[in-house]
């Protein structure tokens, strides 16, 4: 067992990931959402759910809101609840899928109501963002046609382009945009924003505050997501991730249970270009529906698996692997990597919390807690949250 040295301490006791608060309600399959005993009501509870995960790890003091689906009458007070708890308020997500008025398209439609008001919802985002304090709003823009000829395509780029200048205006100079792409669905033979290359191209347009999102599942089978990683790096316009796993498609499963070590792989490209420094705009947010199993504790493995590979990574003697690089030594570059991710840093990480005043182990101290038992008693009746609400 490797021991962790003090740089590589100082990276994990500053490394925070964001919650999603939708990832604390019901979800399931495309053909059925599955409810659980316990599952929040409100965004109130599902802040408390999610302040579990940090107080357990250390690893989660900010959670993502969506809107509408965590709409209150007062963000301002939502904020102070949040903190409270132990926990800030983080990323304003957008919603413009679950309209019908959006049905072929919102911030690209050809009627100039319907985006205005994909436009306004936007705006009013920001809005939240000012109540909140929060630093950036996200957008995923499910826009996309189903068959060619459906839509003019450059016309639908343009405007995008119009409709995201006039989002970006709106921003204060603390804030910033991060615009996430998707290779398909929930169209399937063209995204207005498919690839990191789209999103790059906008945001580079809109200015020095705009970011690309990069969301570990909305890639196609083999695509090589860590030189991705590298090149919105070298740009400077990695903004933010969305990790999750996929197996076939975009599946929104827990970090890292396809591929560990595509995630390590990942992590040592952030490692590299900066992305662990103090100063670098590259934020981390966990963006999963959990299907089956349980919520809170579905969200600590996640955040442990990105730490497990964030401390694999810090192990590559990069002085070595540079070394190895320069003088075309192919199998010893390689081995530099594989020798790091077959560590097994668990034991080290377990004494690295308890130093910390964390459990060593958060699943089992979750387990033995007794708040799933808790919340399963009083939260009966009411309206579970789900997927969409």
């Amino acid at each position: 067992m490797r021991e962790l040295d003090a740089p590589a301490r100082d990276v994990l006791a500053a490394q925070a990931i964001e919650l999603p608060s939708w990832a604390f309600g019901n979800a399931g399959t495309r053909f059925k959402v599955f409810s659980t005993p316990g599952t929040p009501r409100t965004i109130q509870e599902k802040l408390s759910d999610a302040a579990q995960v940090h107080r357990l790890t250390g690893l989660a003091p900010t959670v993502a809101l969506h809107i509408p689906w965590d709409l209150v009458s007062d963000y301002g007070e939502l904020a102070r609840y949040a903190q409270d708890l132990g926990v800030r308020l983080g990323t304003i997500n957008s919603n413009t899928f679950q309209d019908d008025d959006y049905k072929l398209g919102s911030l690209t439609h050809t009627d100039e109501r319907i985006r205005r008001k994909a436009i306004d919802h936007h705006l009013a985002c920001v809005d939240v963002m000012d109540a909140t304090g929060s630093q950036d709003l996200k957008i995923w823009l499910p826009d996309g046609t189903n068959y060619p000829g459906q839509g003019d395509i450059r016309g639908r780029q343009d405007r995008l382009a119009d409709s995201l200048a006039q989002i970006y205006a709106r921003l204060s100079d603390q804030q910033r945009l991060v615009l996430e792409y998707k290779i398909f669905e929930p169209y399937f033979y063209t995204m207005d924003v498919p690839d990191w290359g789209t999103s790059y191209a906008h945001v580079t347009a809109l200015g020095e505050r705009a970011f690309v999102c990069l969301d570990t599942g909305h890639h196609a089978p083999s695509t090589n997501i860590e030189f991705i990683v590298a090149q919105l790096l070298r740009l400077g316009r990695l903004g933010s991730f969305d990790f999750n796993s996929r197996f076939y498609a975009d599946d929104d499963l827990i970090v890292g249970a396809a591929d560990p070590f595509q995630l390590f792989r990942i992590l040592f490209e952030v490692l590299r270009g900066g992305g662990f420094e103090a100063g670098s705009p590259v934020r981390f947010m966990l963006d999963q529906c959990h299907n089956i199993e349980d919520k809170i504790p579905g969200q600590i493995r996640s955040v442990l698996n990105v730490q497990e590979m964030t401390a694999r990574a810090l192990l590559v003697d990069q002085e070595a692997l540079r070394a190895a690089q320069d003088a075309g030594d192919v199998l010893s570059a390689n081995g530099l990597l594989m020798d790091a991710f077959y560590t097994d840093v668990r034991p080290a990480l377990a004494g690295w919390r308890e130093e910390r005043g964390l459990p060593a182990d958060p699943m089992a101290a979750y387990a033995a807690s007794g708040y799933q038992r808790r919340i399963a008693d009083e939260r009966v009746g009411g309206t579970q949250s789900g997927w969409g609400a």
